[in-house]
């Protein structure tokens, strides 16, 4: 299904720009990899159309969108149609001159190109430059135009001005650039927390200095979350879109959540969505969905539907959460036994919790919990002498093998705890750290889903792990609350999953069943 507000058909050859543009990357640029790896470049017929309306032009030679963005499924091609015309715009014909004796427009290089790949961090961009040193190594352009290609700068070997570089420099460090172009990938994955709104706003406005010149932007993105109020929701909700000033090209999978199980529909959706990017695994594609209960239907459809979809049904469905309940009374966790523990502590804001796991079993239980209650004054804060206080008799208790804390506000303390329990028992897990948090958040739900951990149906626990929802960042999934300011906490659901992770852990290390901690009173 065909939304957002690209044109029926193709604009005439009097129209754009596009079909010189498209001649001269088939000429000078290179099929980078694959099977036609050093043929020719060449476009499919969707990337063509979008060429030819990005290109489109007014009677004046001025542009007809001011911007544009490519919202398509994942693997469909955007990365590689965006970094050929990041090529066009340094190289090629990208800007008006002049119409022909037969009314055609005619195109021209831009005098001192400086064209950026943005992102919110260098290592977003790498995908994008090796493509365009792809494109550019042994082609046609690279001997004509005399390149100097490098792993991170397209330059010109006789110092003629003009580059590609990469560029994540967020806030006002990042003013005063002159860009002529600059493509911004995957903005669905630019949110508050990594500066990216700002960032976007500090490239448009360093475009915005040269729009007269025929400078722009253009952006990639899969479907966004509605929750995380990215760049490229902002991009899509923006009257500048609806109004028709910015181009939006963005081709849906027509399927509804509950048919999310129906092959035959899955994969006539995936078809739709991926249009002719026929190297898409719809077969593997389909099975991936109907089989795999890892990812939540959620991101399914974001990413290969390309639908708009929240994180309605969270991080857990109710379903998956009580599959793992075990009856309290049947092997409880007795004094004395091997446990690993977790800790996500607060002050003021949220919560504070410490969760326990068995470590020969994976079976959860809260240790302590201190929760803001709802109507707390504005003092109110976490008691920390009735933490301190949990936390040793937790030792004291159980034969705690593994303890994994989140330091912030609580750095003193976890200290202290690794001098008087051991600072092989103790150990610091930054949260905000994503690669490290990506790896336990999918370790703990991986283990609900294969039944590989348990739960006594604790109230709190329950509610804190179903009011977790998911947040993609490049590195995976994190867990967070469903929003910044929302009162339904997760405090609990983090210091399980730090609790699970201290076991892995834990075992690694040859703990399990080789009590090396004297327990007092056992």
């Amino acid at each position: 299904m065909q939304t957002g507000n690209l044109p029926k058909g193709v604009p005439a050859p009097s129209e754009t720009l596009g079909y010189q543009i498209i001649r001269w990357a088939q000429k000078y640029v290179v099929t980078p990899d694959g099977d036609r790896a050093g043929e020719p470049w060449q476009f499919t017929q969707e990337q063509l159309r979008f060429v030819l309306w990005f290109y489109a032009i007014n009677p004046d030679g001025t542009w007809k969108y001011a911007a544009g963005t490519l919202r398509r499924a994942k693997g469909w091609g955007k990365t590689p149609l965006l970094a050929a015309l990041a090529v066009t715009e340094f190289l090629g014909p990208a800007r008006f001159s002049h119409f022909d004796a037969f009314g055609l427009p005619v195109g021209k290089r831009v005098p001192l190109p400086v064209v950026q790949i943005g992102a919110t961090a260098l290592d977003q961009t790498e995908q994008t430059m090796e493509f365009i040193r792809g494109l550019l190594s042994e082609s046609p352009a690279e001997k004509e135009f005399g390149l100097e290609i490098t792993k991170s700068t397209v330059q010109f070997k006789s110092g003629k001005p003009g580059s590609i570089k990469p560029k994540a420099t967020a806030g006002r460090t990042a003013e005063g650039n002159r860009p002529t172009f600059v493509l911004m990938d995957e903005v669905h994955h630019w949110v508050g927390s990594n500066g990216g709104p700002d960032f976007y706003q500090t490239l448009k406005r360093n475009i915005e200095k040269t729009t007269k010149a025929g400078s722009r932007w253009v952006t990639t993105t899969n479907a966004y979350n509605p929750n995380e109020d990215s760049v490229a929701q902002q991009i899509h909700e923006s009257d500048m879109v609806t109004q028709g000033f910015w181009l939006y090209d963005c081709l849906e999978g027509s399927i509804e959540l509950e048919s999310i199980r129906d092959e035959e529909k899955v994969a006539a959706a995936l078809r739709e969505a991926y249009g002719d990017a026929h190297w898409a695994d719809i077969e593997g594609l389909t099975k991936t969905i109907l089989y795999d209960r890892t990812t939540p239907d959620s991101t399914y459809c974001r990413f290969f539907f390309n639908q708009i979809a929240e994180s309605s049904d969270g991080w857990m469905s109710k379903a998956e959460w009580d599959a793992c309940e075990a009856d309290p009374a049947d092997d409880p966790i007795k004094p004395g036994e091997q446990i690993a523990v977790g800790f996500d502590g607060s002050v003021r804001g949220d919560g504070t919790a410490l969760v326990g796991i068995r470590l020969r079993d994976a079976k959860l239980f809260t240790l302590g919990q201190w929760l803001r209650p709802e109507h707390a004054r504005d003092d109110w804060e976490v008691d920390v002498l009735s933490v301190e206080a949990t936390v040793k008799r937790a030792f004291e208790t159980y034969c705690v093998e593994w303890m994994y804390a989140d330091p912030p506000w609580w750095q003193e303390n976890i200290g202290r705890w690794a001098v008087e329990w051991g600072d092989d028992y103790v150990f610091e897990f930054w949260t905000n750290k994503p690669t490290r948090m990506v790896q336990a958040v999918e370790r703990f739900r991986t283990a609900v889903l294969v039944g590989d951990i348990s739960h006594c149906g604790e109230t709190e626990l329950t509610r804190h792990v179903l009011n977790a929802v998911v947040k993609e960042v490049p590195q995976g999934d994190l867990i967070v609350k469903d929003s910044p300011r929302s009162k339904r906490k997760i405090d609990l659901a983090v210091a399980g999953v730090l609790a699970l992770e201290a076991r892995a852990d834990a075992i690694a290390d040859g703990r399990l069943q080789i009590k090396r901690r004297r327990v007092v009173g056992f």
